[in-house]
């Protein structure tokens, strides 16, 4: 079990709007959000008379009130974003707007929230709902797909203009410390997660959460893509660092027991693999297949959109593994096992 190998400091989080100090010089801020999952974690770090702040939640009137109340006699100094999800980068406009702080991006993600918000080529709604509709989502829920509307473009309503681009092995400073940008890949194009050596530290972002695992999706932009792989060799890289480093994700509580974990991921991704394969004894789409990989029924359409993506990732991995055999017939694209 989970519980029986990684370790929690905090036994619960912080109040929204409350700034709880997890180590020193690092805050924690709990954010809500409008889904089935309905928090994440923000941080800030001190940073000289200032703070840098961690990502900044997603444009909804709870998260803009508390992060007034939280920086009521605080300054930013610079925004740094892990990655372009509306949750981490929603509200880095109007954080600006309102200290003039910086925002610090990864070059992949800066332009990839430009693309969906922007609802351009093969990052719009359109080629989404092409791209599943090769993979079998029947029509019902492809239209409430497409009556969901650009809902990025809600919870974004802005992008700062312009950016400091970070890249996988820079070292910023930040007050005292410094802190290594570690690019991952797989739930992001060019996540940015920070280790600080010093400290045994790790503000891991989504590239490795302690209860629930990332989602890891293909897109209409790159449909025979493969980030299952990519997550998996981002997650081992993290291996080189101390079995005690004090994980902080963007959901769930701070943890230790980093190796057990990635293991714990590891394993989780070979079952449903196991699962797939089982279940493509006759060729079948990633819709027929979404029930193997999420057995419970899926409420909304924003779930579905989560488990078409995975599902994907999953048939592709496997392709690419020449475990499941492709067949494309008359643009419909189905997986059996070889």
């Amino acid at each position: 079990m989970i519980s029986a190998v990684i370790n929690y400091p905090h036994d619960a989080p912080p109040a929204t709007g409350a700034a709880f100090p997890v180590h020193p010089g690092i805050l924690w801020l709990r954010m809500p959000l409008p889904f089935a999952l309905d928090h994440i974690n923000l941080w800030l770090l001190e940073d000289g008379a200032a703070w840098t702040a961690v990502d900044t939640g997603f444009s909804v009137a709870p998260v803009m009130e508390a992060w007034q109340q939280v920086l009521a006699d605080r300054q930013l100094r610079r925004i740094l974003v892990t990655h372009f999800h509306p949750d981490h980068l929603g509200l880095a406009a109007w954080l600006q707007d309102m200290s003039g702080a910086p925002l610090w991006m990864t070059p992949a993600e800066y332009l990839t929230a430009h693309m969906v918000r922007g609802d351009i080529a093969g990052a719009s709604i359109p080629a989404m709902l092409e791209f599943f509709r090769r993979h079998g989502l029947d029509e019902a829920r492809v239209n409430a797909l497409e009556g969901r509307g650009n809902v990025y473009a809600r919870g974004v309503p802005n992008i700062p203009p312009a950016f400091r681009p970070i890249q996988n092995g820079e070292i910023i400073g930040i007050g005292d410390r410094d802190w290594q940008v570690l690019v991952g890949h797989g739930h992001a194009p060019e996540h940015a997660s920070l280790y600080c050596g010093a400290e045994h530290v790790l503000i891991s972002g989504d590239m490795l959460l302690p209860r629930i695992t990332t989602n890891i999706a293909v897109y209409a932009i790159s449909p025979d893509a493969n980030p299952l792989a990519r997550f998996l060799a981002s997650i081992d890289s993290l291996r080189t660092l101390p079995e005690d480093t004090l994980v902080l994700p963007s959901h769930g509580l701070p943890f230790r027991g980093l190796h057990a974990r990635v293991a714990q991921l590891e394993t989780h991704h070979a079952a449903r693999c196991e699962e797939l394969l089982e279940a493509s004894g006759t060729a079948k789409t990633a819709a027929e297949l979404i029930p193997t990989l999420f057995p419970r029924p899926l409420s909304d359409p924003h779930q579905v959109m989560f488990a078409m993506g995975e599902a994907i990732a999953h048939l592709n991995y496997l392709h690419q593994e020449r475990r499941l055999e492709r067949i494309i017939e008359n643009g419909t694209i189905r997986f059996i096992r070889t």
